[in-house]
């Protein structure tokens, strides 16, 4: 593994087009506006370098000189406490700890149905949707409290809201009048030049 990871000078990211848990962490790249080498990999036929430096030979992985990393969250992590600006977590404890509460409740709940939107019988992904559109309207007043979710200032929160709301359109998940202030959010976090950057070609063209 060292000597592959010493093989990059520049940090790389082996990442997949339409995968939004690779897309999570695009997003905090282009954030913080990090020089990163990106590899886009085809999921049926990965490159000998990927099963080398990460033994679950999975996306997203990250490359950092000596340092491989090889889960969403931690490569997201790392990418804010190393690149400190823009802050992407809350400094105090209290809401540190709060943010990644949701970090946890998105991976556990949302993610796992966007793997059956993706991969599941007609039963799971009608149950997918269904649960997308009823969670996302009841949560509507949550959206409209601040800018961003449950905050003032853009996170890794929103990082990882973002490539599930980014898809609802193209798995068949429309959302009602009463879910506005939702679709506000996704106005203005798709508006963002750092998401924009972030997209991959597959991913552009889910809304195009």
């Amino acid at each position: 593994m060292t000597l592959a990871a010493n093989r990059r000078s520049v940090m790389t990211l082996f990442s997949a087009q339409d995968c939004a848990q690779c897309h999570r962490a695009r997003i905090v790249l282009r954030e913080k506006d990090i020089t990163v080498d990106i590899i886009d990999i085809d999921p049926e036929n990965k490159p000998e370098d990927l099963v080398d430096l990460n033994p679950y030979n999975n996306v997203p992985t990250l490359v950092d000189r000596e340092l491989v990393l090889y889960e969403p969250r931690i490569i997201m992590e790392y990418l804010d406490e190393r690149f400190p600006h823009p802050p992407l977590m809350p400094v105090d404890p209290v809401s540190r700890a709060r943010s990644r509460l949701a970090l946890y409740r998105v991976e556990n709940d949302w993610y796992t149905l966007l793997d059956d939107l993706q991969h599941g019988g007609e039963k799971k992904r009608a149950r997918a949707r269904r649960f997308f559109r009823e969670t996302l309207t009841a949560s509507a007043e949550v959206f409209a409290a601040k800018p961003f979710f449950l905050s003032d200032e853009f996170s890794l929160v929103d990082c990882t809201i973002a490539p599930i709301l980014w898809r609802l359109e193209h798995f068949g998940i429309e959302l009602p009048a009463a879910a506005a202030p939702v679709k506000a959010y996704m106005d203005r976090i798709f508006q963002r030049e750092s998401f924009v950057s972030s997209l991959s070609e597959t991913e552009a063209e889910m809304r195009a």
